[in-house]
């Protein structure tokens, strides 16, 4: 278990870092989730042990990480450059960190080839990286971290150079192979797509401090903050007067939970000549189409499900689904 408390980093007079507690379990998938420059990979860094911190403690299955040198953590690192050398085959690259631990050929000869079954490419041992796809070099990489059969697997936005339909297809299969190794891991990404479907638990960041930790569903059913609600997914905002008038909600007096969220599929919507909300415009998604809806001087987002039949200059009454919407911290 990896158990992170009180950490912060500065550089110079600019904090990097505050107050950060994090833990990874023994089989966990933990996303570090948040926009650029929040942090996230400046603690991926500290982890890693390539870059120092001023204050607090990391500790690995209940040793601290400062009495264990970097190269005796055991840690896998996948970059999101893959840093793999051109000048070694497929086969080379993944065996390297086996070679400098002193192993010898026959047991690297069999570790790479049970790992390049396992990435489901053994036909590539023989290729340089300059052969290779996007998609493969990622793999290779991967792979070259596995070897180690490290404590802990450390990613750092892995699939951000990746298109589209590859990417998709990478987060599936790092996922399995996570599942099937049961290494934990720590992927940097700001991604939330990533996040939410490959992590057991994310650690949503923003400027350096922890916004908010748990499950994929913790965060999306269950934001605590403003920021929260609006880097993962998509929501409205209300004050509690707003909110009062369309929804008939209220919020706990002398609560710092002053601000009223709801998701566009947490909307009702229902076509009312006598509303003072309007469709302004409608997006086809193909299950759903998302509709901009003008209410006095702003634009609601909610969605029109198959079936529903609302075009842009329809009046529509506003309305909750049963259980929706929540009140965050602005």
């Amino acid at each position: 278990m990896l158990d992170i408390k009180g950490l912060y980093k500065n550089y110079g007079e600019f904090r990097a870092l505050s107050d950060i507690s994090v833990s990874a379990e023994s089989d966990e998938f933990v996303c570090l989730l948040g926009p650029s420059g929040c942090g996230k990979t400046t603690l991926l860094r500290i982890i890693a042990g390539l870059e120092e911190y001023q204050q607090g403690t990391i500790t690995l299955d209940g040793r601290n990480l400062n009495d264990i040198e970097v190269r005796d953590r055991g840690f896998g690192i996948v970059f999101q450059s893959y840093s793999l050398f051109p000048n070694m085959t497929v086969a080379r690259n993944i065996g390297y960190g086996l070679k400098l631990r002193g192993h010898d050929k026959a047991t690297i000869s069999a570790k790479v080839d049970s790992l390049l079954q396992l990435l489901g490419f053994p036909q590539l041992a023989g290729r340089y990286p300059h052969e290779l796809s996007g998609g493969q070099q990622q793999r290779v990489a991967i792979g070259r971290a596995l070897a180690v059969a490290p404590s802990l697997l450390l990613l750092d936005e892995p699939l951000s150079a990746l298109d589209a339909k590859v990417r998709h297809e990478m987060r599936d299969e790092i996922r399995q192979l996570q599942r099937r190794l049961r290494i934990p891991t720590i992927m940097v990404t700001h991604d939330q797509d990533e996040a939410l479907s490959m992590a057991d638990k994310v650690v949503c960041m923003n400027h350096g401090h922890v916004e908010q930790v748990g499950t994929p569903q913790d965060l999306y059913f269950r934001p605590k903050t403003k920021f929260v609600a609006g880097f993962i997914g998509t929501s409205n905002f209300f004050d509690q007067a707003e909110a009062g008038i369309l929804f008939g909600a209220s919020g706990d007096a002398g609560t710092t939970e002053n601000l009223f969220v709801a998701r566009p599929e947490e909307l009702s919507l229902r076509a009312d000549e006598g509303a003072d909300a309007v469709v302004e415009d409608i997006t086809f998604l193909g299950k759903v189409s998302q509709a901009q809806i003008r209410w006095r001087d702003r634009i609601i987002l909610g969605e029109i499900r198959l079936g529903e039949r609302l075009r842009p200059g329809d009046r529509v009454a506003l309305g909750l689904l049963p259980e929706a919407g929540r009140w965050v911290a602005p």
